[in-house]
This record gives C-alpha cells, sequence and structure tokens, in this order.
C-alpha cells in the first residue's frame, strides 16, 4: 500500500485532504483548475484515497432489474426510459410477471431485487390507475410494498428507486427495502429553465429532490444518490452537487454510495445530438468526488464506459453497482452490461479483487431491521458481503 504521508503534491488542497482535512468549496476548485492541464496529481490522491478507506476490493450487486412501469408523469430531455401508452417499450408488470421473475433471479442466484417506476404515474395516465386496480392496488408505492414482500420472501434484497416518494411511503418501504436511492442528478436551478434538461420535469427540482434524501435520512434508509455528468453542467454546479451530499451525509450519516453517470445521448430524445461526457473531465469528476468525500463509496456503471470501465479504478471508484445476468438495463437499454465474469477478469487486471455485496454496504447494515439482517445472514459472509459460492 502506499503511505498517504510519503505521496508529495504541489496542491495544498490536496496535501490537506490527504491529512484528513476537511476542504473548503474553494480548496476543491483550486484542485478542479490544476487538474484540467494535468491531472495527474488530482488522480493519484484520489487512488490514495480509495486504497487507504476501501484496500483493492471493488464490489457490485448482482441483480434482476424489475421495469415495473415505465409511464412516468415528468419528461427529462435525456431520457429514453420513459413511455407512453400504446409504445412498444412500456411495462406494466403484473404480480405474476413480477412473480416470474424473481422466480428466475433466484435460479441466477442474483442477490438484489431492483424495483424502477416511472415519477408517479397514476397523477398522469388513466392507463396507469386502470393497471394499479386490475393488480388490486390504490397506488404505485402500495404495488412496491406488495413486490418488496414477496421478494423477501423468496430470499431477494429490495431496492427501491421510484422517484420522489413521500416521507410516509418511504417508512413504509423501509420494513422490507434493505436500501433505496434517488438520483440527485444536479444542485443546480438553471438545469431546470426553459430549454434545460430539466425543464419539464418537475420532480427533478433540486428543492424536491433534496426533501427526498432529506426524508431518508430522518428515517434512516441507506440511501443511494449521485450525480450525471455531462449534460450541460458547470463545474461549479458539479462542486455544489457533491458538497450538498456531502452536507447531508454529514447530517445524518444514511448516504452509502454516489453514482457518478456520464451522459450518453440516446436517439429517440430531445439530446440525442448532444456529445457523450468527455471521459478525461468524467475521470477528473470521478477523482474530485473521491477528494470531497474521501470515504464514501463511488460507483461508476461499467456498461456506460465499456471499452474503458476498469480504467476508473485508478481514478477512485470502489464499486460498479447493479450488474445483472438475466435483465437489460431498462434505463440505457443499448449499453448491454458485461459478463459478471468479464469484470472479474478486468478487474482483476487491474490489480482488484471483485466481490459481491447487498444492496445494502456493510457498514451500513445498523440503519437496517434485525429482521432484514437475519434474513441477509443466511448468504452473508465475515466481512458483511455476499458469500462467494452463492453468486458465482
Amino acid at each position: 500500500m502506499i503511505l498517504l504521508n510519503k505521496l508529495v503534491l504541489n496542491s495544498e488542497s490536496l496535501n490537506k485532504v490527504l491529512e484528513n482535512k476537511t476542504i473548503s468549496r474553494e480548496n476543491i476548485s483550486e484542485i478542479y483548475q490544476n487538474a484540467v492541464n494535468d491531472p495527474t496529481e488530482l488522480f493519484s490522491a484520489a487512488q490514495n484515497l480509495r486504497e487507504k478507506f476501501k484496500n483493492n476490493t471493488v464490489t457490485f450487486s448482482k441483480k434482476a432489474f424489475f421495469n415495473i412501469v415505465n409511464l412516468c408523469k415528468d419528461t427529462c430531455s435525456y431520457c429514453t426510459y420513459k413511455s407512453e401508452p400504446g409504445e412498444e417499450k412500456l411495462s406494466l408488470m403484473s404480480k405474476q410477471q413480477i412473480l416470474e421473475l424473481m422466480q428466475l433471479a433466484k435460479k441466477y442466484r442474483c442477490v438484489e431485487a431492483l424495483f424502477v417506476t416511472g415519477e408517479q404515474p397514476e397523477q398522469k395516465y388513466q392507463e396507469a390507475r386502470d393497471w394499479l386496480k386490475e393488480n388490486g392496488f390504490k397506488s404505485t408505492a402500495e404495488y412496491l410494498i406488495h413486490s418488496s414482500e414477496i421478494a423477501l420472501e423468496l430470499g431477494l434484497f429490495p431496492h427501491t428507486n421510484a422517484g420522489n416518494l413521500s416521507f410516509e411511503e418511504m417508512r413504509e418501504l423501509k420494513k422490507t427495502n434493505v436500501s433505496m436511492g434517488i438520483m440527485l442528478e444536479n444542485i443546480s436551478e438553471r438545469l431546470t429553465e426553459r430549454g434545460m434538461p430539466h425543464y419539464l420535469a418537475a420532480s427533478k427540482r433540486p428543492k424536491a429532490r433534496m426533501q427526498v434524501l432529506e426524508n431518508s435520512g430522518k428515517l434512516g434508509i441507506p440511501m443511494t444518490t449521485g450525480i450525471l455528468v455531462g449534460i450541460g453542467e458547470t463545474i461549479e454546479e458539479v462542486i455544489d452537487s457533491i458538497l450538498a451530499i456531502r452536507e447531508l451525509h454529514e447530517k445524518y450519516g444514511n448516504i452509502q454510495e454516489i453514482i457518478l453517470q456520464n451522459f450518453q445521448p440516446k436517439s429517440d430524445t430531445i439530446m440525442k445530438n448532444e456529445p457523450s461526457a468527455d471521459e478525461k473531465y468524467f475521470k477528473t469528476i470521478v477523482a474530485l468526488s473521491r477528494i470531497i468525500m474521501p470515504e464514501m463509496n463511488m460507483q461508476i456503471p461499467p456498461n456506460l464506459s465499456p471499452k474503458s470501465y476498469q480504467s476508473f479504478l485508478s481514478v477512485g471508484i470502489n464499486d460498479w453497482g447493479g450488474i445483472s445476468p438475466l435483465t437489460p438495463d431498462f434505463v440505457n437499454p443499448e449499453f448491454a452490461w458485461p459478463e459478471i465474469n468479464k469484470v472479474d477478469s478486468d478487474s482483476k487486471n487491474a490489480g482488484f479483487e471483485l466481490k459481491c455485496r447487498f444492496p445494502v454496504y456493510p457498514e451500513f447494515v445498523s440503519f437496517i431491521s434485525k429482521e432484514l439482517r437475519d434474513k441477509m445472514a443466511v448468504i452473508e459472509n465475515e466481512e458483511g458481503l455476499v458469500k462467494e459460492e452463492y453468486w458465482r
């Protein structure tokens, strides 16, 4: 292991980080500006911090993606997940379809049941209200609670990402979900103005997203959040977004993971002609995020950087997120997940050991109930991760 105190840096701000001192927004901006021309020192510091706090382990969650309903009351200019009634990609999963996929997920030895929906579809679409009624529910949240209960009974561990759920809905889902997620995406109000990516997405307004994250803290839910990189944001907006997450985590201690997701244009969206996130810029943001929150679990989706994902191990990440051997990435359907064996091999070649985790990280299990912990114990090893003989 490289000793941090022997790493000689030109940047006083980077030295502050390596001395376990909290750095200011001004320090962070300085670090970024120094890295624009040559990011070597930043990358080296990020790598060393990751090594200090996460060793040479890189984790992932073996999941099945349940695309429960993709009707959505919002419209984001980069999103291809949302469907309209009558479209071929429309998903309205019945209870039987959900059960069948759960049973198949168990055969594939999946650990996580990822439940994803559009934003409050019943508020906009009669089709969603009819679908809920046919299945015996009044709201999407009720359906998610039921699905989570069934998943647990079968030995799958739910992680729900269903947009801006209410405090009460999240409190009920906490009983069966070992973790939950919502992307902050960006703290910038500017990105919600006319002509910007979030203009027609009321739920993406920063105050609304931050309220959900605040509620997760009050409820003690292990929470995954993150930002999108390359959607027209400024570096100041990136820094402010990570700092907002840091402030919440310092207050409640429940943010378990930050996803750093690079924008990839999609042919059926308004932003189809925009360029994908520049890789050097993206890596700089990844490393900067590690500098801002040295002990945080940092993830990039490997399918969105298919030719180079393993190179991000050298700039501070320690997790690949959910990878499914069974279902596609319905949010990014044009980007298939790499096979787990290939991720294992690529990680090993980069000097890292791939390990499978639960949807909740080991250091956050204290937030969940004894009942959920007892269910995890069946396939849990001494590190709080999934037994190797189970997931391989």
